[in-house]
């Protein structure tokens, strides 16, 4: 609470409280972060069971054989360098997270309405509608004022501009004007401020998250609601700056003339019908903007990282294949001449096998056969297959077998004729 004096006496009640609310976002973003990673608070040991237990589960897929490729390793290391990145680093943090959020909306707000002139753009917001308020407290003060006399022959007239409010009525409805003045503002900016302070403090949770697909969905939430919360700030103070753009003016233009006593009967109809419009307005920018935070997907994101992962990997093997194919086509002529010439040597070989296998036929066939043809073979010298070939041709088909020309008489028949 120290950190977060309230103004001095002198500051308006909306420049004070917004500037509270201001002060307590900033607070809760910063030191609650760093209170949460220091070392021993409730950040470290979940954050010290969350990469112990990813690193866990990744040995026991390489234990049963279910090894990462290039995308899934690629990707483990890249999540655990995010999240300890993120969780334990304030520097890091902080530019990534911190000062984009806190800084970034107004920042945002001021190029955008700088061009069209809205009021605050400069870095003066709050002020200026700390002084709308305080031209509505003026305004209340005065009231619409009192109708002036009228004379018997304008008394169609006076009929004619309706019955006024009475005084209480008119100081209510300004008052009412005022009240939902206050609560547009304090509703846009302050609410919301609110919301990105917790979220800041409670971040590094969300990020240890990523570690899992099925705990991803966790962080994925909490940077939609980060930036839903982000883009509402913007467009609020959008808003809130076209809302001074009629307001002021109009307000200026008010007490001036009822500070001259000028009688202003449908003024504060007027007012709380504008103050109303534009409260509905910042609900409804609150609420596009939470849509427009909603249709964020993180998964299209590490689908289209893998994808870029895996198309490079396949680079790489189109590349390696295709200087493989380079150094083969290099080397194909060697390697058909090589099976050329192995080609001829092997038909050489088995032509002289074919012919001597020929040869040897022709020979055991003249064996069987007898006579002269065998005594050829007997005194026929041991050459070379060519030499035996060229010596003994082949017999015609049908006469491989000699026919005989008297009939075969054994020994024992000899010696029995020579008895006798």
């Amino acid at each position: 609470m120290d950190v977060c004096a309230p103004l001095p006496a002198g500051a308006g009640f909306l420049q004070w409280i917004l500037a509270f609310f201001d002060c307590q976002a900033q607070v809760l973003g910063s030191g609650a972060y760093q209170a949460l990673a220091s070392p021993g608070s409730t950040l470290a040991l979940v954050l010290t069971g969350f990469l112990t237990l990813f690193v866990a589960l990744f040995g026991y897929r390489l234990l049963l054989g279910q090894g990462p490729d290039l995308r899934s390793g690629v990707l483990a290391f890249v999540k655990i360098g995010i999240v300890l990145a993120l969780a334990t680093s304030w520097p890091a943090y902080r530019t990534l997270v911190y000062d984009v959020v806190i800084h970034g909306p107004a920042q945002m707000a001021s190029e955008i309405g700088r061009p069209a002139g809205l009021p605050g753009a400069d870095g003066g917001l709050v002020a200026r509608l700390d002084g709308a308020d305080r031209a509505f407290t003026a305004l209340a003060v005065l009231g619409e004022g009192t109708p002036p006399p009228v004379a018997d022959s304008n008394q169609a007239a006076a009929a004619a501009l309706g019955v006024p409010l009475q005084p209480y009525s008119a100081t209510f409805a300004i008052g009412y004007s005022r009240m939902i003045f206050l609560i547009g503002a304090i509703a846009g900016l302050g609410g919301v401020r609110l919301i990105i302070g917790l979220l800041l403090a409670v971040g590094p949770f969300f990020v240890a998250f990523l570690l899992f697909d099925n705990t991803r969905s966790l962080f994925e939430g909490w940077i939609r609601v980060l930036a839903g919360a982000a883009l509402a700030a913007v467009a609020t103070s959008i808003a809130l700056g076209v809302e001074l753009a009629l307001l002021e003016p109009w307000l200026s233009d008010l007490l001036a003339r009822r500070s001259a006593e000028e009688w202003l009967p449908g003024m504060p109809i007027e007012i709380l019908v504008a103050t109303t419009v534009f409260a509905l307005i910042i609900l409804t920018m609150l609420y596009a903007s939470a849509r427009i935070a909603f249709a964020f997907r993180f998964a299209p994101l590490m689908a289209a990282a893998r994808e870029r992962i895996s198309e490079s990997s396949r680079s790489e093997d189109r590349r390696i294949a295709a200087a493989a194919a380079a150094a083969g086509a290099q080397a194909a002529p060697q390697a058909e001449s090589r099976t050329r010439a192995a080609t001829v040597v092997d038909a050489v070989a088995a032509t002289q096998r074919r012919e001597a296998g020929q040869v040897a036929s022709a020979i055991a066939r003249q064996d069987a056969a007898g006579g002269d043809m065998a005594g050829a073979r007997r005194a026929t010298p041991a050459g070379t297959a060519r030499e035996v070939s060229q010596t003994i041709a082949p017999a015609p088909l049908g006469q491989s077998f000699r026919r005989r020309t008297r009939g075969r008489v054994s020994a024992s028949a000899g010696r029995r004729d020579r008895r006798s």
